[in-house]
């Protein structure tokens, strides 16, 4: 019986997709488990490097749309968070606590002393403290709207970690503005969210689903929160990004009030919003094959990784030459207003451990040159989104002409796929026998790998939710934004009662 091609990665995506997810990211070098720091990582210079996109091509359009960055401190004091009572209850399980401000030795040990007269937490998130700046720097409606954003690590005592998609410290960007009125906080909420329905579909290839929460889902003290759901490839759903109207819970908590336009004193309108380095998850999770990771080129760190191919000493110097001028002709040009970023890798080892080191990584465009390659005036070229051993040899000017085409069309392929996938794992469902036995693993050796989005036509509660959630570990993910997606009114699958539209139910991460 002949064997199936070899792939870099094991267990495959089919036999064991959360096994599979922890050895594409250890094979891409792009993270690993802290020692001795429970549920934090490292991020590694590749996983970093995808990171760095993310967060400059998303800070240019926070500045674009009117936003400035701050930085606000790390702990806060447990009496910012009592003052908000539903936002306290909402995050308190994953607070971690400082209770002490230095060490001693007793008994040959390092304790803690120094109680502090206030505990602080380790934000979770900064609604709190940046509230209580809010308040003393708005004193007049000519203060509003202040539109502020933060790039910071945030602490949540997770009890179940995953690298990048759930860990006790996380990079991330919170936004938090405050508004003169509840018009112009909401239209702001909507703006970031589209900001980021945006993104994620045009810089990471992954289409999502964009609507809100329901009222058992939402960030915890919001009136609205609006979200942009992803699925992946064991068609799980992943939050990837929220945006939250938070009317005036926090405004009056934290004392933010102005000089209205009438002279009397009014509280601001104040929204939130953020992304983290999840997305990195949801970009493997969403693209990433047996063989490892796949991105698209518009987050790639490098988008090119060029290979001198030299058999002999003697063709050394001749074929790194020509190595050099093509990266030179190649990285002068633009892709999407960012110059094309080329790594030529001289390092001492043979030709195919490097070529699958890149193949690992994810690397968008691999190039290879040799002797050969020199005397025809061409070059070997492999796309990612392609099986390994697919090559084009290609006249070398052709190649250059042509490589932003080509980084393009990796871009489009992968979102064309991904969004094939979902639709393809995408269903309307119309009773609970049909919804029960969707979200049923039917096969006991692939627990991980079943269902997908169910459209569903839905008028429960805070209560039925966590009685589907208990019993078969699905949420409503969000009440799409999208009409179609909503379909027209009908009757609850669980209640029987009235529904004005359709929500998606998934299981998710």
């Amino acid at each position: 019986m002949a064997k199936g091609p070899k792939n870099a990665i094991s267990p495959t995506r089919e036999e064991n997709f959360p096994e599979w997810y922890q050895q594409v990211v250890r094979a891409a070098d792009l993270a690993e488990n802290a020692q001795d720091v429970r549920g934090c990582m490292v991020i590694k210079p590749w996983g970093y490097g995808v990171w760095e996109q993310i967060q400059q091509q998303l800070d240019l359009w926070f500045k674009e749309t009117g936003h400035k960055n701050a930085y606000f401190p790390l702990l806060i004091p447990v009496s910012y968070l009592a003052k908000e009572a539903e936002h306290v209850e909402g995050f308190a399980p994953e607070c971690a606590v400082v209770t002490h401000h230095r060490l001693e030795m007793k008994d040959g040990k390092m304790v803690p002393s120094g109680e502090l007269p206030e505990p602080y937490v380790i934000r979770p998130t900064s609604e709190t403290i940046i509230g209580a700046a809010f308040a003393r720097w708005v004193q007049s409606y000519r203060d509003l709207p202040l539109l502020i954003n933060q790039w910071a690590n945030v602490m949540r005592w997770e009890m179940r970690p995953r690298l990048f998609l759930r860990t006790a410290e996380f990079l991330w960007q919170e936004g938090h503005t405050a508004h003169e009125t509840s018009e112009e906080a909401m239209e702001e909420t909507k703006k970031m969210h589209e900001v980021y329905e945006r993104f994620l579909t045009d810089h990471l290839a992954v289409p999502v689903i964009a609507g809100e929460k329901t009222e058992a889902e939402r960030f915890p003290g919001a009136l609205n929160t609006f979200t942009v759901e992803a699925m992946v490839q064991d068609r799980k759903a992943i939050q990837a990004g929220t945006s939250h109207f938070l009317g005036q819970n926090f405004s009056k908590s934290a004392g933010i009030e102005f000089e209205g336009r009438e002279q009397g004193r009014e509280f601001a309108w104040t929204t939130s919003w953020g992304v983290s380095t999840r997305l990195i998850g949801t970009l493997l999770m969403a693209h990433s094959d047996d063989d490892g990771f796949v991105l698209p080129p518009r987050v790639a760190p490098t988008q090119i990784v060029i290979l001198p191919v030299t058999p002999k000493p003697e063709h050394e110097a001749p074929v790194q030459e020509a190595c050099e001028k093509l990266a030179a002709e190649l990285s002068c040009q633009l892709f999407h207003d960012r110059k094309i970023s080329v790594e030529i890798d001289k390092r001492d080892l043979g030709g195919g451990v490097k070529t699958w080191d890149w193949i690992k990584k994810g690397v968008p465009v691999r190039i290879e040159i040799g002797p050969r390659d020199l005397e025809k005036g061409s070059i070997a070229m492999a796309r990612r989104d392609r099986a390994p051993k697919d090559k084009q040899f290609l006249p070398t000017e052709e190649a250059v002409s042509g490589i932003v085409e080509t980084l393009q069309s990796i871009q489009d392929t992968l979102l064309k796929r991904a969004r094939e996938f979902r639709n393809e794992h995408t269903v309307e469902i119309e009773s609970m026998d049909e919804f029960r036995k969707y979200f049923t693993p039917e096969n006991k050796d692939q627990p991980e790998i079943h269902g997908g989005f169910a459209l569903v036509h839905w008028a429960g509660n805070v209560d039925d939710e966590e009685a589907l959630q208990q019993e078969l570990k699905v949420t409503v993910r969000c009440i799409p934004k999208d009409a179609k997606l909503r379909g027209e009114p009908g009757t609850c699958i669980y209640t029987g009662k009235p529904a004005e539209g359709r929500v998606i139910f998934a299981k998710s991460y």
